[in-house]
């Protein structure tokens, strides 16, 4: 049973309910789990639709495809073979004799002209996106050198993720498709596909299921659609962004689509979240007692590791390509423009308006999905929707107002004990 009041549950409830009431201006369906450190589930909630196209509701058994709330868990898989002492974190030699491809990369200036690459790219760098890659959807220098046929990061085509570097290995911050990399490496130094080292690297081990890049028949009958929203606010069903894994069926097609370490995983977000309290736990798993990770690895996740970019947040990201994404002044702001870090992965915010605390990681999703894991307090959890394009004001508000309301009742619990 949930340690929250039943007039907070019930509250949470009312909050993802109303924001589902209008499938067309507000959203179509969503989920939303909370989990504390013991991996007990603080909140679990569905509402709306699978989609507008459908009557079916949201219900909890309900998959979406996560995006890039995908990172983390390749970092974690990244991070047991640091541990094994299969990949190094800072050895750039021996990533790129492990990714060949990387060797001859160039570097696009900003005015449009390529220079030869000057440092090997090291794994930390590509964990941080501190390795000079970006994403064409948030960058417009990349996306107009990828013209006339232009570039998809979501084609599940390996060559997609084949691009020039936007800056210098090490000299600067810019989101992109480092992560697939990672995975890439990982799965040359292991020979097996990234979803089946995860498998049986995590999602085993920490009792995780309906959690996988290429979804079973069950899963796709319960996936929840995606979504467009137009300029006057209003939404349209449209077609999956990742649609490559979904409509492979043979294992030849399957063979041919990239394991993408940035981007691959589709979930149950009950599921996603046992992840999180692994993370919460050092590591370890309190319900089937499995160790995915040591401490000392965890807390190194959790370190910032790019301190000399502490504004590397409040760079402005464009709509380059608007179908994809808002444009983004800034990613998360907190009071006082304090500096703000970056993890093995995902952000670390430095605090927020909502009550997290300073350790907090979080990460998101471009169809709107948001999760933050939090070891000071022991809590995590994920917003879940399926709607393009990124930073949809509807879907912030409602990750802002849940996890408000859920660190204002951690507080009241604590205030009586």
């Amino acid at each position: 049973m949930s340690p929250l009041s039943e007039k907070a549950i019930s509250t949470l409830q009312a909050t993802v309910d109303e924001a589902c009431a209008d499938q067309r201006a507000g959203m179509p369906g969503a989920t939303v789990v909370v989990v504390d450190r013991d991996g007990q589930e603080l909140f679990a909630h569905s509402a709306g639709r699978r989609g507008i196209a459908t009557s079916e509701p949201m219900t909890l058994d309900s998959i979406y495809w996560v995006a890039s709330c995908t990172k983390v868990v390749t970092g974690i898989a990244c991070m047991q073979l640091v541990e094994k002492g299969q990949l190094s974190l800072d050895d750039g030699e021996q990533l790129e004799s492990i990714c060949p491809e990387l060797k001859n990369l160039q570097v696009l200036t900003k005015d449009g002209t390529l220079v030869a690459k000057e440092k090997a790219i090291t794994l930390r760098m590509l964990l941080t996106h501190t390795a000079g890659f970006g994403y064409s959807f948030f960058n417009e220098r990349l996306r107009n050198w990828a013209y006339p046929a232009g570039l998809d990061e979501f084609s599940g085509r390996p060559e997609d993720m084949v691009s020039p570097l936007l800056f210098q290995p090490g000299e600067g911050w810019e989101y992109g498709v480092n992560i697939d990399w990672a995975g890439i490496a990982l799965e040359r130094v292991t020979g097996t596909t990234l979803n089946d080292y995860m498998t049986k690297n995590i999602f085993e081990p920490l009792g995780v299921k309906n959690v996988s890049m290429f979804p079973s028949p069950e899963m796709k009958s319960k996936l929840a659609f995606m979504h467009q929203r137009s300029h006057d606010g209003i939404l349209q069903p449209r077609d999956h962004l990742l649609r490559a894994p979904l409509v492979a069926k043979t294992e030849e097609e399957v063979a041919r689509c990239s394991n993408s370490g940035g981007a691959g995983l589709f979930a149950q977000p009950q599921e996603y979240c046992k992840i999180l309290v692994a993370l919460l736990n050092q590591g370890k798993s309190p319900t089937t007692g499995a160790t995915i990770l040591q401490p000392s690895t965890v807390a190194e996740m959790y370190k910032n590791q790019i301190p000399q970019f502490p504004n590397f947040s409040r760079q402005y990201i464009p709509a380059s390509k608007p179908d994809l994404t808002n444009p983004l002044p800034e990613i998360y702001p907190i009071e006082d423009n304090a500096p703000q870090g970056w993890g093995l992965t995902f952000m670390l915010s430095n605090g927020g308006p909502t009550g997290r605390s300073k350790q907090t990681g979080a990460w998101a999703g471009i169809a709107n999905l948001f999760w933050w894991s939090d070891p000071e307090h022991g809590v995590a959890g994920i917003v879940a929707t399926q709607i393009l394009p990124f930073g949809d004001g509807n879907v912030l508000g409602l990750w802002g107002k849940i996890e408000s309301m859920i660190y204002s009742e951690l507080q009241n619990i604590k205030a009586k004990k």
